[in-house]
Order: C-alpha cells, then sequence, then structure tokens
C-alpha cells in the first residue's frame, strides 16, 4: 500500500552527570504494598531480579505520596510506592531503605556534588536541596512510562495501518467506480478478512491512543534522571499523578492482551495482494459473501450500493 510511511516510533540541562565509582549500585524496582501505617511504616513486596524471587520486608513509604498511588489495586488489593534494592554486594537483592543505610546515603551526597560541570547549582533548588529527593519521587519508575510507551505505539501503528488500508479503497473506487473491480476487490479483501474483531481493536486502539497521549505528555519528567532533574516542582507533581493513571491503566485486564492484538491485526492488515496476483482468490472469496464486500464498501465511500 502507499501513501504516508507508517510512524517510526525537555528540556536539556547544561550540566554533567558524572555517574562512576563514587555512586552507589542501586535498581529501582515496584513495591506492592502489603500493609501500611499512617506514619508511612509498611510490608511491602518486591521482585528479587537477582534471585527471580519475590521477597517481603519492612520499609519506610512515603506517607504523603498521591492518593492514588494509595489506591488499591483492582485486582490485587494492594497499593503502590517505588523503592530501590542494592544491586551489589552482600547485600545483593536487599531492599535499601534511603536515610537508613547510612553508608549508601554517604555515597549519594558525594555523588551530589558532581551534578554539576559548567553551571550554578540552581538544580539543587529544584529537587528539594539534595539528590535524595530525587531518588526518593514515588511512583516514577521510568520502566512504566516505557511500557506506556510501547503499547501506545503499538496502538498508533494499527490505527495507521488501517487507515491505510481503507484509503487503499478509497483510491482504487475513485478511479473505477466499480465494486466488482480487481482493484477494488483486493483492497477490500484485506478488511472484510480482518472482520468486525479487527474494527474493534482499531477502535480499542484509538480509545487507548486518546487515553494514553495526555498521561504520557504529563509523566515525560518520569522516563528518566535526567528527565526529573530538569522538571518543575509542579511538573513533578503532574509526573507523579500521571504515573499512577498509567499504572492503573496497564494493571486493568482489559489492557493487558491488547498489544498482542494490535500486533497481530497490524499484520493482517499489511497482507497485500501479492499471494494472489490474478484476483483469482478474491475473486472466489468475494462470490462466497458478497454482503460482506458491499456493506464494507459502502461504510467506506458512504454511498448505497446495489
Amino acid at each position: 500500500m502507499g501513501g504516508k510511511p507508517r510512524p517510526d516510533t525537555h528540556r536539556l540541562l547544561g550540566v554533567a552527570v558524572l555517574e562512576g565509582a563514587g555512586s552507589p549500585d542501586v535498581k529501582q524496582v515496584d513495591l506492592t504494598v502489603v500493609r501500611e501505617q499512617p506514619d508511612g511504616t509498611c510490608t511491602v513486596r518486591w521482585t528479587d531480579p537477582f534471585r527471580d524471587a519475590e521477597r517481603e520486608g519492612p520499609y519506610r513509604c512515603t506517607a504523603d505520596r498521591d492518593p492514588i498511588l494509595k489506591a488499591p489495586d483492582p485486582v490485587t488489593g494492594f497499593a503502590w510506592d517505588t523503592g530501590f534494592i542494592v544491586a551489589e554486594g552482600s547485600n545483593k537483592g536487599d531492599l535499601y531503605s534511603l536515610g537508613q543505610d547510612d553508608d549508601v546515603d554517604e555515597q549519594l551526597e558525594a555523588s551530589a556534588g558532581l551534578l554539576v560541570a559548567g553551571v550554578f547549582l540552581t538544580i539543587i533548588g529544584v529537587v528539594g536541596g539534595n539528590i535524595r529527593t530525587l531518588f526518593r519521587m514515588t511512583g516514577v519508575n521510568p520502566e512504566i512510562v516505557r511500557r506506556a510507551r510501547r503499547l501506545r505505539d503499538a496502538a498508533v501503528l494499527v490505527t495507521f495501518d488501517h487507515h491505510s488500508a481503507v484509503e487503499t479503497v478509497r483510491e482504487a473506487w475513485t478511479q473505477t467506480r466499480s465494486p466488482e473491480a480487481p482493484e477494488v476487490l483486493s483492497a477490500l479483501r484485506v478488511l472484510v478478512e480482518t472482520g468486525p474483531q479487527g474494527r474493534k481493536v482499531v477502535a480499542t486502539a484509538r480509545a487507548l491512543t486518546a487515553r494514553l497521549d495526555p498521561l504520557l505528555a504529563d509523566a515525560a519528567p518520569a522516563a528518566g534522571r535526567m528527565q526529573m532533574l530538569a522538571a518543575s516542582r509542579e511538573e513533578r507533581r503532574r509526573a507523579e499523578i500521571a504515573i499512577g493513571e498509567l499504572r492503573l491503566t496497564l494493571s486493568e485486564p482489559a489492557t493487558r492482551s491488547v498489544a498482542e492484538q494490535f500486533a497481530q491485526t497490524s499484520v493482517d492488515l499489511l497482507r497485500g495482494p501479492d499471494s494472489d496476483p490474478a484476483g483469482l482468490a478474491t475473486r472466489a472469496d468475494f462470490d462466497s459473501r458478497p454482503a460482506e464486500y458491499r456493506r464494507v464498501l459502502a461504510d467506506i465511500t458512504a454511498e448505497p450500493l446495489t
């Protein structure tokens, strides 16, 4: 199919982030909050990627984090937070509590000094006084943003592929004005074969794109450390709320399987007439269900066909 090519799927600071031997080796993880006290004392679960096991332990949650992060997951009934685990040494995989592990905290304070190269330390005012504030931002796991972007990209692609298939039908119809012209039937067959389920998938993709786009825009500062450093206090607040909404969206049962549906429907829509150059199979398919071909053509051209 011709037409437009398929779509390819912040501010910058004048600072150099130097991460070397002086920086602690920690890894950000999502936490499932099993129990939580008003003062932030929690029991949490996390997946230890080094042991490929689920673990549970005490943690100091952020008591004043956004309420959406405290809302129970509709599936599990638990809340969320974000934390760090030690990624090296004898404590590898253990939950790291900021402000309670003095040795690592000292390294954090030391590494904060490396965040400035060539500019004044105005960024310190942005993150509330030191680098620890940045690490303590709740619910800003970049992986959530990456997953949401991948899902949004898949939704955009299947919508684009459906639009291209529809435009191919329109072009063939404009040139021939014959509902049984080989070019028209060949273009229609792609849409006829995807059927009502394909149309439903595309409608879901459009709705999901409309839902994800504003959330991803607000969540942009959570895509990485430099983006969060560059963000204003209000931008960080919106990012935290957006991440909570993205978590809910990604965890919904209806959302979990749609990425695969988007990909499969894109494959179906991209199938061309190469395997049927003479149009014989397409003609036979049309003869077996002419009403369906005419209905799809009428929907696209908005013209009654007999």
